[in-house]
């Protein structure tokens, strides 16, 4: 009996400690409620072991390049500029997309390639353009580190390996959260939450002219899926493509939430598009000659005034 007790205690600590630590990562009044996997649940000696790999340098082949060299927290967590630089200056691929409300995604990157946060955190350390690692020698650093070692063992109860290192840079990836905006406010029924000309322009997002609603869709203005939007792409990235191998799906890529949208420039999926401004252009035009571009990516034919008046309405997203 004495044992059981102890057990349950011992349970109904750690539970308790699960509980606080969902519920102050859950506290944005309108989004549901948080799904944590069961091999990672939330503690705050997770999330602080997370937080600090993500900012150490460490994780990278010649210490140089840690994960929030490219995850800028002032930014939303992503860059400010088109490609980030990695390892030995090398470029990458695509621009580092921002790292909020992951807690409630679907898929990750812009193809969708990876379907569970924990795996794609393996594609950073191990790419040649960002962090060039290598798995046995990574564990062996982490392992030498004068901290890391107890930090581990406290917070999954191992030494220092791959299944913790995914596990803690998840965790404290899935706390990152968006404040809440004034459309928030908004649909939380404080009416002078807008000015008038951001509630023109919402009436414009959400019109049959724009149709910018049907694709930023629900509480986080994304449906997740993939559209080909007509950008133009030097870089010939075929997106969704490399995943599918779908001709359907060439230059199809994932809708990209809107909040904190003013704070996440360069835009697109390259970084090709430096302001908010020339995002609105590019519709406005109908985007490139792609024959596979979606078939609502057409010459809206905005007036100026209608371009400022759903430009306010994006900065209060």
């Amino acid at each position: 009996l004495f044992f059981a007790v102890c057990a349950f205690t011992l349970l109904s600590f750690e539970q308790e400690k699960e509980a606080a630590a969902a519920s102050l990562l859950s506290e944005h009044p309108l989004f549901p409620p948080m799904i944590w996997p069961a091999d990672n649940r939330p503690n705050d000696m997770r999330i602080a072991l997370g937080e600090k790999l993500f900012f150490d340098p460490i994780l990278s082949r010649d210490s140089s390049v840690a994960c929030g060299h490219c995850h800028f927290p002032d930014n939303a967590f992503s860059d400010t500029i088109a490609l980030s630089i990695g390892f030995h200056g090398r470029s990458g691929m695509r621009n580092a997309p921002p790292l909020q409300n992951l807690a409630w995604r679907h898929n990750f990157f812009h193809d969708g390639g990876i379907r569970k946060l924990e795996l794609q955190v393996f594609a950073p350390l191990f790419d040649s353009a960002e962090m060039a690692f290598q798995p046995i020698e990574l564990e062996e650093r982490l392992n030498r580190h004068p901290t890391y070692p107890k930090q581990f063992q406290q917070a999954y109860g191992r030494d220092p390996d791959f299944f913790g290192l995914v596990r803690a840079l998840a965790a404290f990836e899935r706390s990152l959260i968006s404040p809440e905006s004034d459309f928030d406010r908004w649909l939380s029924g404080e009416e002078s939450a807008l000015s008038e000309k951001a509630k023109r322009g919402m009436a414009l997002f959400y019109s049959q002219q724009t149709a910018c609603g049907s694709c930023h869709s629900g509480i986080f203005l994304s449906d997740d899926r993939f559209y080909n939007n007509g950008l133009a792409n030097g870089n010939e990235d075929v997106g969704r493509y490399r995943i599918t191998r779908l001709a359907t799906d060439s230059a199809k890529f994932r809708t990209p939430s809107l909040r904190q949208l003013r704070l996440t420039a360069p835009y697109m999926h390259d970084g090709s598009l430096a302001s908010l401004e020339e995002v609105i252009e590019h519709y406005d035009r109908g985007g490139g000659e792609d024959p596979l571009k979606d078939k609502r990516i057409r010459p809206l034919n905005l007036t100026e005034g209608e371009k400022d008046e759903l430009l306010a309405f994006l900065k209060v997203l």
